[in-house]
């Protein structure tokens, strides 16, 4: 699943006429590089949520046949939050585990070994999988400690940052309402509580695409770098 169903404020006037993820850098829409990414890591049936100019969303994007995959869309009338976004979407995401990135991030993540974590969820009795990135300058005190042993606590230091890109099991979404706004952080602080949120550290790219400066400064890096970060 790929999260859009954001405002985006904080890139307003950029997102007044168009949703955050069609916001382009090095030539293409921020959703795009996720799309790719994810077909080059075997997913062919995504999800897509979407409330602010969802129209525009779906009239570029279709139902994905020009990306080499299935694109079935999960609109909201006013957007539910993460969490409420996710519970929204479940009848479209199945019963299986699942891998959710947010759309307006950018990284190069292993998505093939995220989706590898997905698939032990079934078995292992976690209920989330979480990639952690160190600490941005506008994020300095970050959000979670990961322990040695790969598991995740919300009250321990040194902290990281949660990256917008994990593995969950239907089963953390699945006593929410429908449709109603839910963070997606209580969530997770619950379950790690009772050990039940895994994760790992992501050492790679990531950029947290959420102002107009971020987005020109990620958009002349792509047009410098050109294919290395393909």
């Amino acid at each position: 699943m790929i999260l859009a169903a954001g405002r985006g404020e904080r890139m307003r006037p950029l997102t007044d006429h168009t949703p955050k993820p069609l916001l382009a850098v090095g030539g293409k829409p921020l959703i795009v590089w996720h799309i790719e990414r994810l077909r080059a890591a075997g997913f062919t049936e995504l999800v897509i949520n979407h409330a602010h100019l969802g129209f525009r969303l779906e009239d570029a994007l279709g139902d994905g046949a020009a990306f080499g995959v299935r694109i079935a869309w999960s609109p909201e009338a006013a957007a539910l939050e993460t969490a409420g976004g996710i519970r929204h979407a479940l009848p479209l995401l199945g019963d299986a585990p699942f891998v959710v990135v947010n759309g307006d991030v950018f990284c190069d993540a292993d998505l093939a070994a995220l989706r590898a974590a997905a698939r032990r969820l079934d078995g292992d009795g976690a209920l989330a999988h979480l990639l952690l990135v160190n600490n941005p300058a506008h994020h300095p005190d970050g959000d979670f400690h990961l322990d040695g042993n790969g598991l995740i606590h919300d009250d321990r230091a040194p902290r990281l940052t949660f990256s917008g890109l994990g593995a969950y099991h239907p089963a953390l979404f699945s006593a929410l309402p429908d449709p109603a706004p839910a963070k997606l952080g209580p969530l997770l602080r619950r379950a790690m509580h009772t050990g039940r949120v895994r994760g790992e550290h992501h050492c790679g790219r990531w950029v947290d695409v959420g102002t107009p400066e971020r987005l020109a400064e990620l958009d002349r890096e792509l047009l410098t770098t050109g294919q290395r970060h393909a």
